[in-house]
């Protein structure tokens, strides 16, 4: 009897190798090459065919959060990257200053004409793309020669496929067309009219619903990063947390901020939120999250058994790099990941984000922002004074998270040896010097290499080399929903609905202790408004650089406190005796009501289909 499914080397294989195709082209799997000639037939008739035509569904499931997702092409074809959603908003300066979307919401002068269309940076592009091929597995699955209740998993897969795919436009758009289970060609009128933001939700969590009772709760083994039970948990509760949120559950309180729906006409307004705020939408959420805690499938990360490298930081940053974990019985998954791009052994962050004395630095930069978002290792905010914090060695006694997530002067990095090993750890040198009265530094230094004087850190492997042709990779997969997230999805839902409970202390707390902050726990006798803001604050920390800050601070109606701003960095200088550290900035941002949501691109607005913009655009 054949196998239910190729094995979990294979999907990683066909995923990149697709991945790697599709980046490439704009054509659909299904169109013919000059290399293959797949087609439908081909395709579904052979059992093999179709199971690669699901996992090319997988392999632009984190397009949206993938660090390149905005790049620039030269005149002589060379794809320049420039940065992802970090990128365009308050966390990264972008790698390089060309005319992309990123920049253009950086500056507040994003528009239909100038977001990506028709490329894999273009949300809604990509997941069309995606939804259509799912569309085509539910209209041939019949022609596939594979057991009925393989075909049923898959399909079950493919129907959260549909949902992610469909959370991803709803999340950037609002409300979006929900074309079911139809198939359009290039020969039909492509109907384009926008379903409710309320019927998106209903549709999503429905998909999510109807998934969760086929898939198993979690996948292990040759399945791990596929679809689970527990991801389509995860998803709804994901998609329920949005929807209470004040972007589209606008509450009284927050009448002085200016949204999409307060300047949308009244055919539009439905479109990009609820017509009135419901306070219960906070309790279905808060629900939604407890379903994912109480099947007692997932956990916090904390194995620091025999890791190598360096620092306090380890159980947070091998959280982002180990697969397995010697805690678990069997040396079984790193099982706080929920859902997970999976890659073959690879070193692409190290490539794109180690410093260039390490033979990186490509990828975008930390601003000085993020970096006093970390507290104090004792849980204190730096503004605080009786945190400790000291403005003449900034980085000392910082919260462990902190050198997880970002490359600062001095740093330890890994030394690379010619036969691309890891041999000791050295400091990383972004400081400048004197040179005959002129400020210089190294390659790695502020204005030289960084022009925010920071580097990433966030998911980087220790022990892997940039550029090292693969002689010492990490076997890292992305994590696009994980325990921790939930976690702080409870407690933000949980204390909008009832305040700050038991429960929503526990599980902050739970991060923080996990971070190795010390003493871990937030002050009692918060007030719903003070723990909002440390939830807040917890989520730009703990979940920094992974997709979430750029769509956090919309869907909270602050991206006006919080992007328009005059972004900052550090330079640090150096003499024999003394240190000093200069805050200066970087880039101005600028935000409008309108960029609480992206336009649709000009493009498809012209195709006459009844697409109706977004307010503002």
């Amino acid at each position: 009897m054949r196998k239910t499914y190729v094995s979990a080397s294979v999907f990683m294989l066909l995923c990149f190798i697709v991945l790697a195709i599709s980046s490439c082209k704009k054509e659909g799997f299904l169109s013919a090459t000059a290399t293959t000639n797949l087609n439908q037939q081909t395709i579904f008739t052979d059992s093999a065919n179709a199971e690669g035509f699901l996992a090319n569904i997988y392999t632009n499931v984190g397009f949206s959060i993938s660090p390149t997702r905005f790049s620039y092409t030269t005149v002589a074809g060379v794809s320049i990257p420039c940065g992802g959603l970090d990128a365009a908003c308050d966390e990264s300066e972008i790698s390089h200053t060309y005319s992309t979307a990123a920049l253009a919401f950086a500056l507040g002068s994003v528009n239909a004409g100038n977001v990506p269309d028709g490329n894999t940076a273009d949300a809604y592009y990509v997941c069309y793309q995606q939804i259509r091929a799912v569309n085509q597995l539910f209209a041939n699955i019949s022609k596939v020669p594979l057991l009925s209740a393989t075909k049923t998993q898959m399909l079950a897969e493919a129907r959260f496929l549909r949902a992610w795919y469909y959370f991803i436009l709803l999340e950037h758009y609002g409300g979006v067309p929900i074309v079911g289970n139809a198939i359009y060609d290039y020969t039909q009128v492509i109907p384009t009219k926008r379903s409710t933001f309320d019927q998106c939700v209903t549709y999503i969590t429905g998909q999510c619903d109807s998934a969760a009772q086929v898939l198993p709760l979690v996948q292990t083994s040759l399945n791990y990063g596929r679809a689970s039970g527990g991801a389509c948990l995860a998803l709804k509760a994901r998609v329920l947390l949005y929807a209470a949120s004040p972007l589209f559950n606008k509450p009284s309180s927050m009448a002085s901020v200016q949204a999409p729906f307060d300047i949308a006409s009244a055919a539009v307004k439905p479109l990009v939120g609820y017509p009135s705020y419901n306070a219960t939408r906070w309790a279905t959420a808060e629900a939604a999250a407890m379903a994912v805690i109480q099947t007692n499938a997932y956990q916090l990360f904390t194995d620091s058994v025999n890791l190598p490298g360096y620092g306090e930081e380890k159980p947070f940053q091998y959280l982002f790099t180990i697969r397995k974990t010697s805690t678990l019985p069997g040396n079984a998954i790193n099982n706080e990941y929920i859902f997970q791009l999976m890659f073959p052994p690879n070193d692409y962050l190290e490539d794109l984000f180690q410093p260039p004395s390490r033979t990186g630095a490509n990828g975008a930069f930390p601003y000085q922002g993020t970096v006093d978002a970390f507290p104090m290792a004792n849980g204190k905010a730096i503004t605080d004074p009786t945190s400790g914090y000291d403005p003449t060695n900034p980085y000392a006694k910082r919260d462990p998270r902190l050198a997880a997530t970002i490359i600062y002067d001095q740093s330890l990095l890994g030394n690379r040896t010619p036969n691309g090993q890891i041999q000791g750890y050295s400091p990383v040198d972004i400081y400048l010097t004197n040179n005959n009265g002129t400020l210089s530094g190294g390659t790695d230094a502020v204005y030289q290499g960084t022009p925010t004087g920071y580097y990433h850190n966030k998911m980087l492997d220790p022990d892997a080399i940039a550029n090292g042709l693969l002689l010492n990779p990490t076997q890292r997969c992305l994590p696009l929903m994980r325990y921790a997230d939930i976690l702080l999805d409870y407690a933000e839902a949980a204390n909008e609905n009832e305040g700050p409970t038991t429960l929503v202390y526990q599980y902050v707390n739970e991060i923080r202790q996990r971070a190795g902050l010390n003493p871990y726990a937030l002050p009692t006798g918060l007030t719903q408004a003070q723990m909002r803001a440390a939830i807040q604050t917890e989520r730009q920390c703990e979940l920094a650089y992974e997709g979430y800050r750029f769509f956090d601070v919309r869907r909270w109606l602050i991206a006006d406190q919080t992007e328009n701003i005059e972004a900052q960095g550090m330079e640090v200088d150096r003499t024999l005796t003394t240190t000093t550290y200069k805050i200066f900035p970087v880039r101005k941002h600028n935000f409008t009501p309108k960029m609480y949501l992206w336009p649709f691109p000009q493009a498809e607005i012209g195709k006459g289909g009844g697409l109706v913009q977004n307010p503002g655009y």
